[in-house]
């Protein structure tokens, strides 16, 4: 199946409701870097995006239009955050863009390649160079209601439990695009 990257269809779930437990449970959508929250800049990664939900709470304003939801309970992790997210989507959607609001260099070039890699697939993910794979991904939204669990497996779940039976191509990334901010040392050194 091929996708036209300008057609409709393509909206974005940002996932801002972690723990953060090596950073002393702060709300990470809420850090700077250069003057703008990391929830103004991952919004930023959605620019083609139809619509975006924001999974977490709704404590960092933000310019752009956007839906906020909280899976309940919180802190559910990122399956019961992204099956939240796609729940609260208000139009229907071809392809669901997932990103964790602690990746600060993906942009909306990285989601439009991963785009275009899950192309006759079930979706794509951003791998780090050790080939892991990063919570920033484009999936089919056909291919992930096959898969989606009943809600009482949401919470806890492992993403990487969720999409196994998924053809998932793999789209190595570029520069610092893969790099997350666990940690406070990971904050100061961000564009190192």
């Amino acid at each position: 199946m091929d996708f036209d990257l300008g057609a409709a269809g393509f909206c974005g779930v940002l996932l801002t409701g972690g723990t953060a437990a090596r950073m002393d449970g702060i709300d990470k959508s809420g850090l700077e870097l250069g003057g703008r929250t990391l929830l103004e800049i991952s919004l930023d990664a959605f620019l083609d995006a139809d619509e975006v939900v924001v999974v977490g709470p709704p404590t960092v304003p933000t310019a752009r239009p956007v839906t906020f939801t909280r899976e309940d309970p919180p802190f559910g992790g990122p399956v019961a955050g992204l099956l939240t997210g796609v729940d609260a989507l208000l139009r229907p959607a071809r392809l669901i863009g997932v990103l964790a609001v602690d990746m600060p260099h993906v942009s909306s070039d990285t989601f439009r390649r991963l785009r275009t890699a899950c192309a006759g697939r079930d979706g794509a993910f951003l791998v780090d160079e050790t080939g892991r794979r990063q919570l920033c991904g484009v999936l089919d939204a056909a291919a992930l209601a096959r898969v989606r669990p009943g809600l009482q497996r949401q919470h806890n779940m492992a993403l990487r439990a969720l999409l196994v039976d998924l053809d998932l191509a793999e789209l190595p990334g570029i520069g610092n695009e893969p790099r997350d901010i666990d940690t406070w040392a990971d904050l100061r050194d961000h564009d190192a």
